[in-house]
Order: structure tokens, then sequence, then C-alpha cells
């Protein structure tokens, strides 16, 4: 049982990542919708590549979203409108009949005339409310007819029997008899004055009325029967092959599986993203050996494959044009920020690759967003610095336009029929990766990881960490400042983190504020707090820097990333001073009281470090440096260490070890103004 115990506890770390890898590919397929695949991809204009193809079953051709939009236009002039009609308009425009007509035609009240011509005026407001008059600024839809609600009683007419006030000039010219045209004017006049809208539109009425006419709309039409000819092999896909191609593919994918052919399906989605998941636990366990080791990078990772995946699915389910909104470039983007740009557009490639099950015209979508990725990695550098994100955008919103262009070009030859919208879903996609910076907050703070953005505010030498070790210790400080200088300079010739390194360096000695006057670059004049300690206590006092700096980083909540600069600064040297004074005093000696306590630098960032502090740190003993005297001191400080295999578990090499010497030596040369002597 221990055994198994301690087996279990020695391989925790791989039977994490085991049951990460099983997690990500259960949630993955089950995400993924489980139906036919279309065997062939092809785009209208294209030739048809594969063999000929027949029709596998019958099926319909399915009508496009013109021809259907067609038919509704035709079908909506049999739909019914309908409209509301008020008794008490009618009343109301009488009453104003009776009052004004006497203002409009000029006979004596009272006469023969004036009574003919009222009673033909009554007659016509009689017939035009029998019918009806439409609400101001109504516009039909060509609809031919009309149903009129009155009360409990439905009364159908043609809908052009129905009087609109917009062409009541017209309507009394067409209606107003030979013998009273004379007077049409007047008529006019009146009826423009006191005419109101008796009808007011029943939309709910309408509407199903409408849809029960567009239900009669067939969505399909001309059924291909099974073992027919759809295609020859190198034949042009246009006009009714393309519409035979799609509907086949779109009836194929929506048919039902069987049972067994359902199970086939999802063991063959398995095996691919079983195959994609192990391919990143592979490279990252290649070439990212410090990422493998740390389940909290690897949990990072994965979950933004994750969520990123699930997202896709999501728009994809919902509405699978929006698809091209979504900021797949982010995800490398974050990558980039935390980790390195290969790992980045690695893990971005198969993201897509994953995403591409699903995505409609996948060939086009993958194609699309590894260059977008790529252009991503290439463009977006110092993402602290503003402008540079807005840049790397911009570059990203072309890359998507020109690509999808070029592909319109290749699949029609022309332009004429591009669907501009795509443009746009474009321009929101850049806009959504414009929100990189609070994402990379966010995953900050979760997953405690460490950014070129926080690592540029951490290098600021005015924040708190850095008054105090000023005014406590102020030649620490300043060997901090002359390390971090040195070290950046040989960080940027190996190509490793620049700015990881100089912060590493910035705080490596932080934890000698506690104690500044043990440390030699604190003191003042020749006398010394050690004089009066025995060798090992002095040595304590020395190692005990490394955990009160780790301490006070801790305090001021320094990640992690930050910390191991401390940790490792120093690796498992010796503190040698005070070493060789104890063998003086006694015959035995226990190493382990004048060691620190490790670890060894697991970095070229922190191998650097420790090289660049014992470098400047020791430089301090030189009182007549010459550039000979420097190149012999730099490289017996770092041929010591690498005999004490300090650098046995950093990813550093002997030529950038060697590159480093040289670094450290010009800038040594230039801090201490030497020039070579050249023979005469």
């Amino acid at each position: 049982m221990k055994q198994l115990l301690r087996l279990f506890y020695n391989n925790q770390s791989n039977l994490y990542k085991g049951l990460l890898f099983a997690f990500s590919t259960l949630f993955i397929v089950y995400l993924i919708p489980v139906k036919n695949q279309f065997a062939y991809d092809f785009a209208r204009g294209d030739s048809w590549q594969y063999e000929t193809l027949y029709a596998p079953f019958d099926f319909a051709i399915i009508k496009s979203e013109a021809e259907i939009e067609g038919e509704k236009i035709k079908f909506r002039e049999e739909a019914i409108v309908y409209f509301d009609a008020e008794k008490q308009v009618k009343e109301n425009v009488i009453a104003a009949y009776s009052l004004n007509f006497k203002n409009y035609f000029p006979f004596r009240e009272g006469s023969s005339r004036y009574q003919r011509y009222y009673d033909y005026g009554l007659g016509l407001i009689e017939v035009i409310y029998d019918k009806g008059v439409l609400p101001i600024n109504y516009n039909p839809t060509g609809e031919l007819t009309a149903a009129i609600i009155n009360g409990q009683v439905e009364i159908d007419l043609p809908y052009s029997a129905l009087v609109n006030l917009n062409e009541l000039t017209s309507y009394l010219n067409l209606t107003l008899e030979e013998g009273y045209k004379r007077y049409e004017k007047a008529f006019y006049q009146l009826f423009f004055t006191i005419l109101e809208p008796n009808l007011t539109y029943n939309q709910s009425f309408s509407q199903q009325s409408l849809l029960e006419v567009y239900a009669k709309i067939s969505r399909t039409r001309d059924l291909v029967r099974k073992g027919e000819k759809i295609i020859l092999n190198n034949e042009i896909i246009d006009g009714n092959k393309w519409d035979k191609l799609r509907s086949l593919k779109q009836q194929y994918s929506a048919e039902n599986l069987s049972g067994a052919n359902a199970v086939g399906v999802v063991i063959g989605y398995s095996v691919i993203v079983m195959i994609l998941l192990l391919i990143l636990l592979l490279f990252i366990n290649q070439y990212r050996t410090n990422i493998f080791e740390d389940n909290t990078a690897v949990t990072f990772i994965f979950f933004n494959l994750l969520f990123m995946v699930g997202l896709s699915i999501s728009v994809v389910n919902f509405n699978a044009a929006y698809l091209y909104a979504l900021p797949i470039c982010i995800f490398p983007l974050i990558t980039k920020a935390f980790f390195d740009p290969r790992l980045g557009l690695f893990v971005h490639v198969l993201t897509v690759l994953l995403i591409g099950f699903i995505a409609p015209n996948s060939f086009e979508y993958v194609v699309l967003q590894i260059l977008a990725g790529m252009v991503t990695i290439l463009s977006a550098s110092e993402l602290y610095k503003r402008a540079n994100l807005f840049i790397s955008v911009s570059q990203i919103i072309l890359v998507y336009m020109l690509s999808y262009f070029s592909f319109y070009l290749i699949r029609s030859g022309n332009l004429s029929d591009i669907d501009y919208s795509l443009f746009g879903l474009f321009f929101i996609n850049g806009l959504l990766i414009l929100f990189v910076q609070p994402l990379i907050y966010f995953y900050e703070k979760v997953f405690k990881l460490v950014s070129d953005v926080s690592l540029l505010e951490l290098s600021d030498t005015n924040s708190v960490v850095f008054k105090e070790l000023s005014n406590k210790a102020p030649g620490t400080f300043h060997h901090s400042l002359q390390v971090a200088n040195l070290a950046e300079a040989a960080a940027s010739a190996i190509d490793a983190n620049v700015l990881l390194t100089r912060v590493g360096a910035l705080y490596h000695d932080i934890g000698k504020v506690n104690k500044p006057t043990f440390f030699y670059e604190n003191q003042r004049g020749s006398v010394s707090p050690h004089d009066d300690l025995s060798p090992k206590e002095s040595a304590r006092i020395i190692i005990d820097h490394v955990i009160d700096g780790i301490e006070l980083a801790k305090r001021y909540n320094l990640p992690d990333r930050v910390i191991d600069f401390i940790r490792t600064h120093h690796g498992t040297s010796k503190v040698y001073y005070f070493y060789k004074k104890e063998q003086e005093l006694n015959e035995k000696v226990n190493e382990k009281d004048f060691s620190y306590k490790g670890p060894r630098p697991f970095s070229k960032e922190t191998a650097i470090v420790m090289m660049a502090d014992g470098v400047e740190a020791a430089s301090k003993s030189l009182k007549e440096p010459t550039y000979e005297t420097l190149a012999a001191f730099v490289t017996k400080i770092i041929d010591q260490q690498m005999e004490d295999k300090q650098f046995i578990n950093a990813n550093i090499t002997l030529a950038e070890i060697e590159t480093v010497k040289k670094v450290l030596l010009n800038k040594l040369v230039n801090i201490y103004h030497l020039r070579i002597e050249y023979p005469e």
C-alpha cells in the first residue's frame, strides 16, 4: 500500500495531465454535433475534382433564399389584409359635411341645386365609408384582397376598392358623374377637409394571414432519383449542378444516424481529437519542458483551447455566419504574452483544426484563421505598448479581408456577388481582439501567471519595494541596478526574455533590506558587524537573505516567475569567504552550513542573473582593473559556477554561456571606462 501511495505521489503531476487530457477529449467530443459528414469539399465556379458523383438516395433540390423570397413576393398577393372599421368616424364626417357644404358651393341655401348637390355629395360619403378609408401614409405591399372587420361582421372586398386619401383627386375624377364634374374642385376641397380614415390596420390578423400563405411555399423543387448522375469529373460546378450538390450536402448532413453509425462517428471524432491533444502535450513536453512541468501552465493552455472550441461550436449552432466575428486570434496573443510566440502559434493551429470539424467551408475557414494567427504572432510585439496592439489588430483585419477576397475570386472569378457583410464581421473580430489586455489581467489573477505588461509595471524603481531598498540598503539597490543592466544585455544577446530577466535581476537581492549592514556593499568604513560573529553565524545571515527575500516578495504579491530569481540567484553555491575562514579555525567543516539551499537556476533567464550577479559583485574587489584582468575574472567566475553544476537544470547551451561571457565583459569594460591596449 505504501509503495502504491509513493508511486501515486511521485506521478501525481502526470496523472493530473492524463485526467486533463481525458476530460478535454470528452468535452470536445460531447459538444461536436454527431451527424453525417459530406465527404466532398466544393465551391461554386470550381471544377469537380472527384470521381463522377451519383445520387446515393432520392432527394429534392432545396430552393435558394432568392427563389424563396421571389415566391414570397408572389404569394403575398394572395394574403388578406385586415382592417378594423370605426362607425363613429362616418357620423363625424357627415356632421362636418353638413356644416361646411355651404362654404364650398356657390348655391343659395335651400335651393333645388343646393339640395341636389348636397344629396349627391352625401351619397358619395355613404359610398366611400361603405367601403372604407385607408389610414394616412399606409403603404400597400401588393395585396389584392382586403377584409373589413366591423364589430362581429367581416366584409371581404378588393383592396383597390378602398379609398386612399393620398389619391383623392384620382378617386373623384373617376367617381364623379359627368353632370357634377364642373364642381370637382369644390368636392375635392370639401372632402379633403372633412374626410378621415375609418380603417385601422389589424396587424395580428394580417400577419396570421401572411404566415398561412407563406406556409404554402415549398422549400424544395425537382426530385433527384437514386442513382441519377449529378456531376462528372472536372465539370464546372454552377447552375443546377451547384443546386444539386448543395441540396445533397444539406440533406446528407441532416439525415439521422442509426445507432451503430452514430457510435462509429463518435469513435472517429474521439480518435482525431485525442491525436491533436496528444500532439499538443508531446510538443510541450519535448520543446517546453518547464511549461510541461507546471500544471498551472498546462491547465491554462487547455482551458483556453476548450473555451475557444466550445464557444465556436455554440456560435455555429446559433448562426454559423457569426463564426468569423469570433476573435480566435486573441488566444495566440494571450499565449504569446505569457509564454512564447512558437507555442502560441502551435496551439492556435491545433485549435483551428478542431474548430474546422464543425465550421462551414472548413478548408476556407482553417486557411483564413491560420493566416490570421501567423500575422498575429509576427506583428504583435510588446503588447504593453498600446499602439502596437492597434497596429496588430489592423493587420489582422486586413489579412482576413484580403484572404476572403482571394477565396471569392478563386471560386467565382469576379466580385459581382461578394457578401460584404463578412467585412463587418471581420471588423467586429478585430474590435473584440482589443479586449486582450483585460483578459491578460484576468488570467494573471486566476492562474497566477505574469505577462510583459505586469513585468513592465514591476520594473518601476519608484515602487514601494525599491524605495525601501534604496533607503535602507543603497549599496544593494545600486548593485541590483547594475546586475539588471548586465543581465538585460546578456538576455538580449541569446534571445531570452529580456524584460523578465531585467525584473528578476532588480528583485533578486531584496532580502538584504532586513539586515543591510551585514552585506559589503552597504557597509561604511572598515568596521563590519561580522567581526563580532563566528564564520558559521555570518554565513547563516548571508544565506538567510534568500529566504527573507522570498518572504518579502510574497508580502508584496510578486509573481512566482519573479520569486524564482530570488530563490535561484545563488543556486547551491557556498558562501566562500566564510567557508574558508571556518576551515582556518576547524579541520572538519559541514559544507551544508555554508551552502545556499537552492534550487539551481532552471531557465536561461535565472542562469543569466546568477552569472551577472556573481560577476558584478566580485568585480568590486578589483582595485585596478584592466581589460585582460576583467576578461580572466569573468571567465573564472562563470567557469567556477559551471564546475559547481549550477546550470545543469537550465536550458542554456555552452555556446550561449560563451556569448553571455562576452556581453558581461563588454559591459564591465564600459562601466570601468577601460580601453584595450593594442600592441605597438
